[in-house]
Order: structure tokens, then C-alpha cells, then sequence
């Protein structure tokens, strides 16, 4: 695990409290640092206000890279910081002051997203579109589509179900695993980076379609 934070004393009661639930911590303060050492990681904590680089540079440039799961630090108040970060690519989010518990268990949480098998071993064809729940690889026009592990997660939630109308509120328990009332922003956010990788027209999408006042549904019926 990569935890990037400036405040030190945040970083290393982050890092110790990590390092006793079983996780190895490489901890840095820097994007810069932590852009320079990515190598082996599984899962990236990314605070957004940093020096130099800032947190929202920093998963973007991690996010063009590759499909490396990330987890962002933010202040409770800052809602466009929340915004701007999960449309940058994070796959989650927590707010400060951070309770090392419930970190422990979104970073749990995402790291089953990343490793969790298919339940069907077919791939299923839709349009142009081919999902291989057994190998977890997805299709576009024979092409393969880089999903970061959230995203992958979102389409063979939907797609188990064409047709179907899932709530925000469901797809937070089950590609989220969070329990409870949570925020909706964490869909509409992968939506949004889902529908730029596997629709040929984002705005008019075919594939993963808003219900107004419900939620989404994959198509095409």
C-alpha cells in the first residue's frame, strides 16, 4: 500500500495504524514521491492537498497510467474537492479527520473489488460490446477496454441484469460494499468514467442508461 500525505503527523498514525491490521505501508509526502514509487503497489491512499503536485494531478497521471485502485483523503466541508477527485479517477473516498477503522475497511473493501472472481465463466456479447466475467476482461469492438477495478465492478453489477433499474443506494452496497446511506456522488462519478471508455457517445450512452428520479440500467433493451 502507498499512503500519500504531507501532514506528518497524520502520515505515521496512518502508517502504524495500518501496519498493525496486517497491511504494508510505504508512506511519502509527496506526490512527486509517490508518482516515483508505484512499483508493486495494489492500492494508493491520496491525500488532495499536497505540496508541488496536488492530489488531483496525482490521480489523474495514476489513473492514465493503469488500473491501480485509489483511495482519496479529503475535508469533510470540501464537496467540489469530493467532485473533482472522483471524476480524477478515485475509486473512493474519506473524510478528515480520518478514522484509521474505517479506512482499514474501505481499503479491504477495494482490494476485494480488485481481486473478486466472476461467478459466470461465459462472455457475454452486447452490441459491439463482449464482457468475459470469467477472465474479468472487457471489449470494444474486439479491442480490450482499461477498466480501473471500481469501473469493472459497476458494468458486471449492471449487465448481470439488462434491463433492470438499480438504485444508487444498491449499487453503493453492492460495488461499494457501504452499508449504509452513502453518496451517490461515488456512482454518478464511475458512470461518468465508465461511459467515456465503453459508449461511443457518452452524452447519448447506450450501454449503462440513467433512469431520472431511480437510478441506472444497462442496455440496450
Amino acid at each position: 500500500m502507498l499512503l500519500i500525505e504531507d501532514d506528518q503527523a497524520v502520515r505515521d498514525g496512518l502508517r502504524l495504524a495500518l501496519t498493525r491490521q496486517g497491511h504494508a505501508v510505504r508512506a511519502v509526502e509527496s506526490g512527486e514521491r509517490g508518482l516515483a514509487g508505484l512499483a508493486g503497489v495494489e492500492v494508493v491512499v491520496l491525500d488532495l492537498m499536497l505540496p508541488g503536485m496536488d492530489g488531483f494531478e496525482v490521480c489523474r497521471r495514476i489513473r492514465a497510467a493503469g488500473t491501480l485502485p485509489i483511495i482519496m483523503l479529503t475535508a469533510r466541508s470540501d464537496d467540489m474537492d469530493v467532485v473533482a477527485g472522483l471524476e480524477a479517477g478515485a475509486d473512493d473516498y474519506v473524510v478528515k479527520p480520518v478514522r484509521p477503522r474505517v479506512l482499514e475497511a474501505r481499503i479491504r473493501a477495494v482490494l476485494r473489488r480488485t481481486g473478486e472472481s466472476a461467478l459466470r465463466a461465459d462472455t457475454e456479447r452486447h452490441g459491439e460490446l463482449t464482457i468475459d466475467r470469467a477472465g474479468l476482461v472487457v471489449r470494444k469492438d474486439g479491442e480490450p477496454v482499461a477498466l480501473a477495478p471500481t469501473e469493472l465492478r459497476l458494468l458486471l453489477e449492471l449487465s448481470r441484469s439488462p434491463g433492470r433499474v438499480f438504485s444508487r443506494q444498491q449499487l453503493l452496497e453492492s460495488v461499494w460494499e457501504h452499508g449504509y446511506l452513502g453518496d451517490s456522488r461515488l456512482v454518478d462519478a464511475c458512470v461518468q468514467r465508465l461511459r467515456s471508455k465503453i459508449e461511443n457517445d457518452p452524452a447519448a450512452p447506450r450501454f449503462v442508461q440513467t433512469v431520472r428520479g431511480f437510478g441506472y440500467r444497462f442496455g440496450p433493451l
